[in-house]
């Protein structure tokens, strides 16, 4: 079983604590203000949360939960400090680390007449990089000794809601957590190895990011169901009834296939049916903020993507897809013939290797070329080897996986200038000459 001390007897701070208790684990927590220290030490819950009153007084009862307000003492006395203070936001919108900046310093202070190795866990809601630019020089400075090396530091997000914390801690959707070295990451394995949840370990930055997702997620949801809402109502409509029959489809509408980085979508439903809702909004009267933003936000990505090429200043460009996804010749409101109709405009020459819409020409289909009303000479434009395209192209755009292309497209992802728009492989990444537009 583990000992640590958390800092910050606040929301998270004493429902990790008790929880953490109640597992087995030496617990101190520890925070400046003493009517809270006071509230735990005689077996009560500062804060009102469902089950949490109960569940203080028994680890208090049993010696594993403790409060104090010396920080040398809860270091001394603990392997792993958990930082769970406030991060309120600053005038101008940013993160405000003030809290944060004074418990590393006072947890760094008391690092410094410590021998044996700590672990500093943070786990109060921070932007990426903050771990690396705010908190370790922090520690670094007050304790004298390197991250990494004197002590150890992660990053540990939590995603416990109000009224029903208990139940998150043990019943979590999510685990992830990041760690600078191996001591650390042992710790918070061990300590939610017995949860039914997998375990993400990743490094620090992706911890902090996945923190601020999964609560921008949420809002955006709510969000897009209150505009649904107002839409609904303003057709006579029950908005709520239509969001529970959206929500029971989770084969497509609650699913990760949409939840996928990569370029902007596309095709004969998608686009048109934004404009449509959107226009229905504006006729009732209603707001539709969140689909305006949709509709700029998928013409910035083809716009991003028209620039990344730009920037390279490459002649001869050889497309992988022309269709508005693989599996299909329908070029309708198709991103990447738009993109491709682009870059022909700016004098770029432009080739393109898609099976499907070969196919469709091959074969005398009268929808062959079906939609497309923007990329000029297409037929002509569509080659059918793809070894042929590579050979002739001074880079490659890669809009649509075909399983027959990616041994040979990561083959040249290493040797000719790449700008991927779906993910070839999950490997790759921005380097050299290979381009991710969203990795």
């Amino acid at each position: 079983m583990a000992s640590i001390s958390i800092f910050g007897i606040g929301y998270v701070g004493v429902v990790a604590a008790a929880c953490l208790a109640k597992d087995g684990h030496k617990v101190i927590a520890v925070d400046v203000d003493q009517g809270k220290i006071d509230a735990i030490n005689n077996g009560l819950s500062p804060i009102v949360e469902n089950g949490l009153d109960e569940l203080v007084k028994e680890t208090v009862d049993s010696g594993r939960l403790e409060a104090t307000d010396d920080v040398q003492y809860a270091i001394d006395n603990t392997s792993a400090s958990f930082v769970c203070v406030g991060t309120p936001s600053a005038p101008d919108g940013s993160v405000g680390l003030k809290y944060v900046e004074i418990v590393c310093e006072n947890i760094g202070k008391a690092l410094a007449a410590k021998e044996d190795f700590h672990s500093v866990i943070i786990r109060s809601t921070i932007v990426p990089g903050s771990t690396e630019t705010t908190c370790i020089p922090t520690l670094e400075k007050a304790s004298g000794k390197t991250a990494g090396e004197g002590f150890g530091v992660g990053y540990y997000p939590e995603f416990l809601r109000e009224s029903t914390a208990i139940e998150d801690y043990y019943d979590p959707g999510l685990i992830v957590f990041g760690a600078l070295e191996d001591k650390t990451a042992a710790i918070l394995t061990e300590i939610n190895e017995q949860l039914n949840c997998e375990i993400h370990c990743v490094d620090v930055r992706t911890a902090e990011m996945v923190k601020y997702t999964s609560n921008t997620w949420r809002a955006v949801k709510v969000t897009y169901a209150n505009e649904i809402g107002n839409i609904a109502k303003a057709c006579g409509l029950d908005g709520q009834t239509v969001m529970e029959i959206l929500c029971s489809d989770t084969k497509v509408n609650i699913s990760p296939y949409f939840m996928r980085p990569g370029f902007a979508f596309g095709g004969s439903c998608l686009p048109k049916d934004v404009r449509a809702l959107r226009h229905l909004a504006q006729s009732k009267g209603a707001p539709s903020l969140l689909m305006d933003a949709v509709l700029h936000a998928n013409e910035a990505q083809i716009a991003k993507a028209e620039q990344m090429i730009a920037e390279s200043k490459v002649k001869k460009i050889g497309m992988v897809g022309v269709s508005f996804k693989p599996g299909t010749d329908d070029l309708r409101e198709s991103p990447l013939a738009e993109l491709a109709a682009r870059l022909i405009k700016s004098g770029v020459n432009v080739e393109i290797f898609d099976p499907f819409v070969q196919e469709a020409y091959e074969n005398g289909n009268s929808t062959a070329g079906r939609g497309n009303d923007v990329v000029p000479d297409l037929a002509a434009r569509i080659v059918p080897e793809l070894g042929a395209l590579i050979e002739s192209s001074d880079a490659i755009v890669v809009g649509n996986i075909y399983k027959e292309a990616v041994e040979m497209l990561g083959e040249v992802s290493e040797s000719k200038p790449m700008f991927d728009l779906t993910r070839l492989r999950r490997d790759l990444t921005t380097s050299g000459e290979y381009e991710g537009i969203c990795w």
